[in-house]
């Protein structure tokens, strides 16, 4: 019988699903999967069901041959995983695309809201008992509605964060995309530079890789104005951390909002310490509904590879 590992522990019906089709190893440990770990799973099992972290780079590939013939990736990312050295070693690399549009887009929202009303940091008041009480001027935000948002990313989930913009709050919409997208509401493409320039929140969503490493650079950040928040909900390396510190300690922007981290899952002590930065713990998708959407939507991709030797999803 075909032999799956599952990297992390799953949602009990993937599970299911996964054993109902296949001989299934589920590793219990949530922590991130080790090179040596890696390889032998490429040796042991037919399939292997990865997630964020499990980093299959070329050298874990290498040159040879082996027994893995996909990795079925838990997620719509996946530039954790070197599909072209997977590729020339016979490994076919699939993802789950449209299965976490809305819930990301809803944390971009949440994060977006967080960050311009300071919501956190008037919890952490609550919290630590140090509200004395409403006064006209405790906590002043940003008013959300009716600014411009602007949407670097407008794929499945830039677009639907985009949607929420317009229609939940009246704002303007302006976006970077490699070409215009046909939107059932007023956007606007510019070029980044223009966006950052004009968007009161600009919210990252384009996918990680090579490409889009540190496009949000010190040199990004300064084109924003002072009033601006910054929000990211796709990939940590997408944003030069170090310069992220040195603009919001400076007053360069206003504030961030953050799902995502370069190092996950260390995020820097100085981001920790500032109270203009809202930072949640890659819960982008965290809801048990899109989960298993993920979960079930990665089994499908083993399912249907094994059958039919082509995966509906595969990215290389």
């Amino acid at each position: 019988m075909t032999r799956i590992l599952l990297t992390r522990p799953l949602p009990a019906r993937v599970i299911a699903a996964a054993e109902a089709a296949f001989e299934v190893e589920t590793r219990e440990s949530t922590a991130v999967m080790k090179p040596a770990e890696m390889r032998a799973a490429l040796a042991l099992y037919d399939g292997v069901l990865a997630t964020l972290g499990d980093d299959f780079s070329a050298e874990i590939f290498g040159t040879g041959a082996h027994r893995c013939k996909i990795i079925s990736n838990f997620g719509v990312g996946y530039n954790h995983i070197d599909a072209a050295a997977a590729r020339a070693c016979g490994i076919t690399v699939t993802n789950t695309p449209g299965a976490v549009t809305d819930a990301t887009a809803d944390i971009g929202v949440t994060l977006m809201l967080m960050s311009a009303r300071r919501a956190g940091e008037g919890e952490r008041i609550v919290r630590a008992g140090k509200w004395d009480g409403w006064h006209p001027t405790q906590l002043l935000g940003t008013h959300v509605s009716g600014k411009t948002a602007g949407i670097i990313g407008m794929g499945r989930i830039g677009t639907a964060i985009a949607r929420r913009c317009h229609y939940g709050f009246g704002m303007d919409v302006l976006y970077t995309a490699r070409s215009d997208k046909d939107v059932p509401f007023p956007a606007t493409r510019l070029p980044l530079d223009e966006v950052l320039a004009r968007a009161d929140i600009s919210i990252l969503c384009v996918p990680g890789g090579a490409d889009t490493r540190h496009m949000i650079d010190a040199a990004a950040l300064a084109m924003m104005p002072p009033h601006a928040h910054l929000i990211n909900v796709a990939r940590g390396d997408i944003i030069d951390e170090a310069a992220l510190i040195t603009a919001l300690q400076n007053g360069q922007i206003a504030g961030a909002g953050l799902d995502v981290y370069e190092h996950e899952p260390k995020v820097p002590a100085a981001l920790i310490a500032m109270e203009n930065v809202t930072l949640l713990p890659h819960m982008g998708t965290g809801t048990l509904e899109v989960r298993e959407r993920i979960g079930m939507l990665a089994t499908e991709n083993l399912r249907a590879f094994f059958e039919t030797g082509a995966a509906p999803h595969a990215v290389n």
